[in-house]
C-alpha cells in the first residue's frame, strides 16, 4: 500500500497549509482529500507537489506492506 504520511509530515515541516498548497500546487480539494486517505493520486499530481515542495516523490510517498492476513 502506497503511504502519503510522509508528504504529511513534509508540510508540517515546512510549515504549509493545506490550503495555500491546492493554490500554489494547482489541485483541488478533492485531491487533498486523496493524500489524506492514501487513495490513488496520479504522477501528473505528484510532479505538482515536487515543484511547489521542492522536494521528490519519495520524499512524499512511502511503500507499507499489507497485513497478509487480510488476503
Amino acid at each position: 500500500m502506497i503511504s502519503y504520511k510522509p508528504f504529511q509530515k513534509l508540510l508540517i515541516d515546512k510549515e504549509i497549509k493545506k490550503t495555500v498548497l491546492i493554490k500554489l500546487a494547482g489541485i483541488s480539494g478533492a485531491t487533498m482529500a486523496k493524500l489524506n486517505t492514501n487513495d490513488y493520486v496520479s504522477l501528473e499530481v505528484i510532479d505538482k507537489l515536487c515543484r511547489v515542495l521542492q522536494c521528490q516523490p519519495g520524499d512524499l510517498l512511502e511503500y507499507v506492506e499489507e497485513n497478509k492476513s487480510n488476503y
